[in-house]
């Protein structure tokens, strides 16, 4: 075999090729503890203090510090304040409307007709007022914080009278499609609200 090696190129096999049973590992000897890595120490936060560890960390430095500006939440700018009063708004609207819904739909519906026919209309009352009033509420509360945020920065300071004008222009451009007259009764609807929450922020968070 040695000379058709040499022909093929094929190595001839030695002694140090072989395989000795007798030299494999047993399955323990890589499955016990020296071995085995600890499973606790494989988790990202191994090693941290649970006890002074900080899930929810929010510096005041990076909070808005225009007079007034302080309420019930911590806000870090006009970012916050739009996506928190934007949210709440449109929840309170939804709820308003869906309650509004309710009541249409209990009282349009006679008490004489079927339960599944009574139950319809009152769920299409409740889905065509909630999502009305809710988008509408949130379309104005944006434009509100909006304009808000960009009197208050203009003026150095956040009071009851940024937020009143604020409240009037968004009412109006909200309705600036209708006419003059419903833009001036939704100015002054949003300016009185506006100034509503303003008084009661006060009396409450300051």
């Amino acid at each position: 075999m040695a000379i058709w090696d040499s022909f093929s190129g094929r190595k001839a096999t030695t002694n140090q090729d072989t395989f000795d049973p007798s030299s494999a590992q047993d399955v323990s000897s890589f499955l016990g503890q020296a071995s085995f890595p600890d499973p606790s120490q494989l988790h990202p936060l191994a090693g941290l203090n649970q006890d002074t560890l900080d899930y929810l960390t929010l510096e005041d430095s990076t909070l808005d510090e225009l007079p007034g500006s302080r309420s019930a939440l911590p806000s870090r700018g006009w970012s916050d304040d739009l996506c928190y009063g934007t949210g709440s708004t449109y929840l309170a609207g939804l709820l308003i409307g869906g309650t509004w819904g309710l009541a249409e739909g209990l009282q349009r519906t006679p008490a004489s007709a079927p339960p599944k026919l009574r139950l319809n209309g009152v769920l299409n009352s409740i889905t065509r007022r909630g999502p009305f009033l809710g988008n509408s509420a949130g379309v104005v509360a944006m434009v509100y914080n909006g304009i808000n945020s960009m009197i208050g920065y203009t003026r150095g300071k956040h009071d009851a009278a940024n937020s009143i004008v604020a409240g009037a222009l968004s009412g109006m451009i909200f309705k600036s499609t209708r006419g003059t007259r419903p833009m001036l009764i939704s100015g002054g609807i949003v300016a009185s609200i506006a100034g509503a929450w303003t008084v009661t922020r006060k009396a409450l968070f300051e």
